[in-house]
């Protein structure tokens, strides 16, 4: 099992080594590690718990207009390579199809454990300093405004609404990131994502102080 999971890790560190919106092999691999580092904690199948934060990303819709299926879909590919079993691959397909975040007003529950972990590291690294990070490149990478006070967050009530919404990147913060720390589904993800959620509350303190100076300048 562990050669599986370094040779799928190689794979992935090869295509998206280049990457540049934030969702690189450098995030899967943080999301990797910290999946490994929840589900010591928490239990679960581990293998399942690395298989599905290595392919968590493999194909986002967000970079696949919108289509939700293709990730699943390439997932499986990958994975019949290596003959895992049709029960581990439909695991790992579910994780990858109920992991994203779908809009302020819309639920994601992950049916198992393993998947609650994988959608915790996902999140993690959503916020916090890495998080930031990941959301300005991510913005500008898709000619996203860095703010405009003239337009305020959204909370999309559906998952096309929140697919199709280009806002800002500040207003980003208050339709997804801010909302995270509450939604962690394990012990161990809401005690990490309090620290970094702390960090975003700075952050945009700073930055709104920042953009009030410089109004008068």
């Amino acid at each position: 099992m562990q050669q599986i999971i370094t040779s799928i890790s190689e794979i992935l560190k090869r295509e998206f080594k280049n990457e540049a919106t934030g969702h690189d092999w450098w995030h899967i691999y943080r999301v990797w590690n910290t999946s490994k580092h929840i589900a010591q904690k928490e239990g679960g199948n581990v293998f399942i718990v690395e298989l599905g934060a290595l392919l968590h990303d493999i194909a986002d819709w967000k970079f696949h207009n919108g289509d939700e299926n293709i990730g699943p879909a390439k997932a499986e590919e990958l994975l019949k390579q290596f003959n895992i079993e049709e029960e581990t691959i439909e695991q790992v397909k579910t994780i990858i199809r109920e992991i994203s975040f779908k809009g302020a007003g819309v639920e994601t529950p992950m049916s198992s454990l393993e998947g609650k972990i994988v959608q915790d590291a996902d999140r993690l690294d959503a916020i916090g300093a890495i998080g930031i990070a990941r959301t300005f490149a991510y913005g500008g990478a898709k000619g996203n405004e860095m703010y405009n006070p003239e337009t305020k967050p959204e909370m999309h009530q559906s998952f096309e609404a929140y697919k199709n919404s280009s806002g800002s990147t500040i207003n980003h913060f208050y339709e997804k990131l801010l909302l995270l720390k509450d939604r962690m589904n394990t012990k161990t993800g809401k005690v990490l994502a309090e620290k970094r959620h702390l960090v975003m509350e700075d952050f945009l303190t700073s930055f709104y102080n920042e953009w009030e100076i410089n109004k008068f300048q």
